[in-house]
């Protein structure tokens, strides 16, 4: 494991998936994620999500991942984001047991501050009680760190992680449903067929204990969870996404992203989250992300500031990082941080950016 100062689609989220992957976005898509993953099972409109049974591994898909972040803030006024994911990469289509099990486990968890981006990535395999994921009650674990939940909409549980220069402890509660994206559940991501299945908790309330460098603090916020599974998400050209969660000032909630192609236009894809848990899909073309400014992160240039329209909302904001440097330097390296917003509408969130 490392921590040291320094990415989401979602979120998050694939990156490390590729775990045999070190390198970068490949020809065929962000880590690899656009590859041909023949024996594996595909996601298919009209299936429906089961809870809690699909809180739990999908282990006949190729990729999973189980991802939170939250938007925090402690006694004094200080912002801070924590993110919190478990990548589940299958490297074969088959059943094994033990140390012959096919499963493989890639976590993340970070700090941000306006200063600091302090980040971890630990790795272990399936099969032998080093990680794993269980549907009810839900618990995803790898090591010490651990994401638990009492409840079928995921409330009454628990977040921790701890690295060498941060830790955290935070206690989340929701009394909203969960949110199902796309068509109730399953996501497309192109218009020549790749999907996943993907919902969302998106009303955590938050409250807990975060250290950096030895000095702990009492903090409260909003967090976003995600789980998304597939084999093939991403077409084979299509280099990587930027992806949104947004808690909006009205108690709404907001997810979009954009998947950018070498060859095509961006494919997008969003979901509006009404303050009492009723969830829209939104179309393509109601959908505006606009990069307004770049930025030198990790020595790649990025968009740190967007504007965000969703036109049938009457939706228009500015969206800026918290710390404009929150770049992930893990196995396959991704942009994850907080962001805040005004406009139409103000609020936090989060912003993942893959595969530049």
């Amino acid at each position: 494991m490392n921590a040291e100062p320094s990415r989401a689609l979602l979120a998050p989220l694939l990156l490390a998936l590729a775990l045999c992957a070190s390198a970068p976005a490949r020809a065929a898509g962000f880590a690899g994620l656009g590859d041909d993953a023949l024996g594996f099972a595909e996601p298919t409109p009209g299936h429906a999500l089961v809870f809690p049974r699909d809180h739990g591994a999908h282990p006949e898909f190729r990729i999973e991942w189980w991802y939170l972040t939250a938007n925090l803030t402690d006694e004094s006024g200080n912002a801070y984001g924590a993110q919190w994911t478990l990548f589940r990469h299958a490297r074969a289509p088959r059943d094994g047991d033990g140390w012959d099990d096919p499963q493989a486990f890639v976590a993340h968890a970070a700090v941000t501050t306006q200063t600091l981006h302090l980040f971890a990535e630990t790795r272990a395999r399936g099969g032998v009680g080093q990680a794993g994921v269980e549907a009810a009650p839900f618990r995803a674990f790898i090591d010490n760190w651990s994401f638990s939940a009492t409840e079928p909409n995921l409330s009454g549980g628990e977040i921790t992680a701890a690295a060498p220069r941060f830790r955290y402890s935070l206690r989340l509660s929701a009394e909203k449903p969960l949110a199902l994206h796309g068509e109730a559940g399953y996501s497309r991501k192109s218009e020549s067929g790749q999907a996943s299945y993907y919902y969302s908790q998106p009303f955590f309330s938050v409250a807990g204990a975060l250290a950096v460098d030895g000095v702990e603090r009492k903090v409260t916020g909003r967090a976003w969870m995600d789980h998304e599974w597939s084999s093939r998400p991403l077409a084979a050209d299509q280099k990587g996404w930027d992806w949104f969660s947004l808690h909006l000032d009205n108690g709404a909630e907001l997810m979009l992203f954009r998947l950018r192609s070498d060859t095509s236009l961006p494919f997008l894809s969003g979901s509006y989250i009404a303050a009492d848990g009723a969830t829209r899909a939104l179309a393509r073309d109601d959908i505006v992300l606009e990069p307004l400014e770049q930025s030198l992160v990790s020595g790649r240039l990025l968009p740190i500031r967007w504007r965000v329209q969703v036109k049938s909302l009457r939706l228009d904001i500015d969206a800026k990082p918290l710390n404009s440097q929150s770049f992930m330097s893990t196995g396959v390296g991704y942009f994850e941080g907080p962001v805040s917003f005004v406009g139409s509408q103000s609020g936090k969130g989060y912003l993942e950016m893959t595969g530049y």
